[in-house]
């Protein structure tokens, strides 16, 4: 059974973190300090490095620092940067998170900043335990976000549609389920719109997929590595199809951006790619990069789809590792989660797999530890990118 954090905002999540945050670069060698001096693996380190303002930060900052899964927060600030950290504090106190700001010009450089900084972790760590509750939680309450990362050609064929069938099966349950990126749509935007939920969802679906294209050719590539291709994909069409299965087959209930929330239970396609002409290069640049925007939009736990292998995790949510290979899975399955890999050689089905993966997902969330969280894996990648507006009109009701 699984008992979730309460928080005072309503929200229920599956881990208990306190992260610290920094606000620009300058600040990050003392925020990693202050984490490794505290010596507790729920004090998480996360960050942005720019200087000068971007609304994409704020807006992710503010989500992540108030997701279910994050139960207080410990702001590290130079003093001169653009980030508003007034506002990100404030945010994090309305949504009933204990925060506290060090600011590293006031306390008087490195050293002081680290003292100050753990004094501020057991401060907020303790006001955190405090005010927390367990409590029963659902399967019908999480959000379940997916990517693939270092996809080839039996990822498609076996890790995709499990994940696929997972998502019908937890959208059946009434279950969130956020799946991306529109650059890994290319070629399949027709197929979505035969399943969106309204007519408004449909032309969403199609335009932002457009979007992804017109922005990869201004690029000059696309969402398609050399890896990809010595792993045996033949074209960003074929990687685009296996990505797409991993969104299963129920009706799609709207487009959101990062950091959007899903308006209620249901599939949703996160648009990964910034509006507008490219301004910051490729929209995203690692996978924890769309890890944190799927976390942004409160996914509580991410499935990870890999068949040439991946050993990333994440700070704040779990991830699940599931091999489509199972060479790759040999290799390296003390990273992995999932063989989906006996898929291609007869030894489990696409439903098989698919129920383990289910029963994964609850035993998670009830608190059992992924690869990545026990091998010590948090990483964490914010970039600047260019933001749009939030709440698009395409959302079902």
């Amino acid at each position: 059974m699984i008992q979730g954090y309460l928080r005072a905002d309503g929200r229920k999540g599956i881990r208990d973190a306190i992260v610290v945050v920094y606000l620009v670069e300058c600040a990050h060698h003392v925020a990693r300090r202050i984490v490794e001096a505290a010596g507790d693996p729920r004090v998480q380190l996360i960050g942005f490095p720019g200087c000068y303002p971007n609304d994409y930060a704020l807006s992710m900052m503010k989500a992540l620092t108030t997701h279910p899964n994050v139960g207080g927060v410990v702001l590290v600030s130079l003093g001169c940067e653009s980030f508003n950290r007034e506002a990100l504090a404030a945010n994090a106190a309305a949504a009933g998170r204990p925060v506290e700001t060090v600011v590293i010009q006031q306390a008087g450089g490195t050293r002081p900043s680290i003292a100050a900084g753990v004094e501020a972790v057991r401060r907020v760590r303790d006001a955190a335990d405090a005010g927390v509750r367990r409590v029963p939680m659902a399967l019908s309450e999480l959000v379940v976000g997916t990517i693939c990362g270092g996809s080839d050609g039996t990822s498609g064929i076996t890790a995709n549609p499990a994940v696929g069938r997972v998502f019908d099966a937890l959208v059946d349950a009434g279950a969130t389920c956020i799946f991306e990126e529109t650059g890994e749509m290319v070629g399949c935007e027709g197929h979505m719109a035969e399943r969106a939920a309204t007519p408004a969802v449909a032309d969403a679906l199609i335009a932002s997929v457009e979007h992804a294209e017109r922005y990869y050719r201004a690029m000059g590539y696309g969402s398609f590595a050399p890896g990809n291709a010595e792993g045996g994909l033949s074209s960003q069409e074929e990687k685009s199809a296996g990505a797409y299965a991993k969104s299963g087959s129920r009706p799609i209930d709207g487009v959101i951006l990062p950091a959007e929330m899903p308006r209620g239970p249901g599939l949703y396609l996160l648009d990964v790619v910034p509006p507008g002409d490219p301004k910051f290069g490729f929209p995203n640049i690692v996978d924890n990069a769309e890890i944190g925007e799927l976390m942004a939009c409160g996914a509580h736990v991410t499935l990870f789809t890999t068949g040439r292998g991946s050993v990333v995790g994440s700070a704040i949510a779990p991830v699940i590792k599931i091999c489509a290979n199972p060479e790759t899975y040999a290799r390296m399955k003390g990273d992995m989660d999932v063989d989906a890999g006996r898929i291609l050689v007869g030894e489990a089905t696409i439903d098989g797999i698919a129920q383990e993966i289910v029963a994964l997902i609850e035993a998670v969330a009830a608190g059992a530890q992924t690869c990545s969280e026990a091998l010590g894996h948090q990483e964490f990648v914010l970039t600047y990118k260019a933001s749009g507006p939030a709440g698009p009109a395409c959302l079902a009701a």
